[in-house]
């Protein structure tokens, strides 16, 4: 059987900010049909160790970034995990990443750096008997295990796979920190992990890995131009033969439907405009669960808004994040058709996903997305921009997808406030013909939205490493 150590800073349902947490809690029971097991290291947080139970120390550390540590395991229903228990890093209050100010914990590098460190020893020495053949490495808060395994136990035969989530964070560290966090002095370099004068952590993790993967195929050929690839282009045109796209998946019992067929919605909806103060309408619900930030597109879609309301469809919005946005929402929410709640409210997203008529996802990039993930799983009809996984998932509504039979969206493009109010145009007008709309519906809720073939990838990916 082939071992694998998934190291992450968040893995749902223990502890949660967005999609990188879904793919961490959701691939390994993915993978346990294909003869693969995988461990997911995880920091200490607060919710973290309240969530385990019972645990018994594999590894320890009298001495990391400051303070004794250990390393527990524990399994939960779903997950068998590895927990990084240093109550010096990683128990206190606020947001995993951002302290009760709302701004980055100071100490963030050497918080990321344990946790990459304990990975790496773990890959090389092993805890408590086991050892992993593969270390799978998620985003920039474990892109410096591959270099402290490299640097320190070149002889550890785990080969090493690193997933860019989102190009956008980078993980950019002062190099004044560069012995604090015990690197190589070597690394700092244009070739290495120097960044513009600074560690990259990502970077590391991009130049040390044996295969680099992302989470859609559109993506992995986005990141390797200077206008998505945020200043790492040129590392990955250099290493795009290690590189890859595996599109995410869903949990399918996590999110399974609550009507079998998409004339379910109808109370769904109903709920939806009774909780948030809409009244009826004969065009298209439209509902927004996002971020607010430039990235997602939401001040395309406060521009192309008009186009929505003069259709007769409504917009109901569950968010935050830049308070312009946020401003700017509530000041829309003027209109009866227009309901906007800000904050974060699992159960609301679900009744929004599981009610609304079409889903709007405008980003300008978005390496997979699941929103439109769950739409189409509950015939939710996404409206999405043409970049990443967006472009991957969705079938649009043009005149040969309509013949076809197969279309289970509409796609921007170009991504700008007028192609997208165009599209809102003609998302009303589809809605306006039942009989297409429900065609696009049954398309959507057929779609193989979970993780069986992205499972086989990864599993192909793991398995030729470790023969290799």
């Amino acid at each position: 059987m082939t071992e694998i150590l998934s190291v992450a800073s968040e893995c749902a349902p223990l502890v949660k900010t967005g999609g990188l947490a879904d793919v961490a809690g959701a691939l390994p029971g993915a993978l346990r049909p294909l003869g693969l097991r995988m461990r997911t290291l995880l920091p200490g947080y607060p919710q973290v160790m309240a969530g385990i139970g019972k645990a018994r120390a594999v590894w320890r550390s009298d001495a990391l970034f400051g303070g004794p540590a250990c390393v527990l395991a524990a399994r939960t229903d779903a997950l068998d995990l590895l927990v990084l228990d240093a109550p010096h890093l990683f128990d206190r209050p606020g947001q995993i990443y951002l302290g009760p100010d709302g701004r980055d914990w100071p100490d963030n590098p050497e918080r990321f750096a344990a946790l990459c460190l304990a990975a790496a020893e773990i890959a090389a020495r092993g805890a408590d008997g086991w050892r992993p053949d593969i270390l799978h490495c998620h985003d920039w808060q474990a892109g410096l295990a591959p270099v402290y395994l490299r640097d320190r136990f070149p002889d550890a035969p785990a080969g090493i796979v690193q997933t860019i989530h989102n190009v956008a964070f980078q993980g950019l560290v002062p190099v004044d920190r560069l012995d604090a966090l015990g690197l190589p002095r070597s690394g700092m370099t244009p070739e290495g992990f120097e960044y513009w004068g600074q560690i990259g952590a990502l970077k590391a993790g991009l130049v040390w890995a044996d295969r680099i993967t992302t989470v859609s195929p559109t993506y992995a050929a986005e990141l390797l131009t200077p206008e998505f690839g945020m200043g790492l282009d040129g590392v990955l045109r250099a290493r795009q033969d290690r590189l890859s796209g595996i599109l995410n998946g869903v949990d399918l019992a996590d999110w399974a439907p609550p009507f079998r067929l998409a004339s379910g919605k109808a109370r769904h909806k109903a709920r939806i405009r009774a909780e948030m103060d809409l009244p009826e309408a004969t065009g298209p619900l439209c509902v927004v669960v996002s971020r607010m930030t430039e990235q997602k597109g939401l001040d395309l879609l406060l521009e192309a808004l008009p186009a929505l309301l003069e259709n007769g469809g409504q917009l109901a919005l569950l968010g935050s994040g830049a308070a312009d946005l946020e401003l700017a929402f509530e000041r829309a929410a003027g209109d009866p058709n227009v309901a906007v709640r800000l904050g974060y409210d699992e159960a609301l997203s679900r009744m929004l996903v599981a009610g609304g008529d079409a889903i709007l996802v405008p980003s300008r990039f978005e390496p997979c997305g699941l929103t439109q993930l769950y739409g189409l799983l509950h015939g939710t009809i996404p409206v999405v921009t043409l970049t990443g996984g967006l472009a991957d998932t969705v079938i649009p509504a043009t005149p040969a997808g309509l013949r076809a039979g197969v279309a289970t969206g509409l796609q921007v493009f170009p991504i700008t406030s007028d192609a997208l109010g165009r599209a809102l145009a003609r998302l009303c007008a589809l809605h306006a013909q039942p009989e297409v709309w429900r065609r696009m519906q049954r398309n959507a809720m057929r779609q193989p939205v979970g993780w069986d073939r992205s499972a086989e990838e990864y599993a192909a990916l793991y398995r030729e490493l470790s023969e290799a």
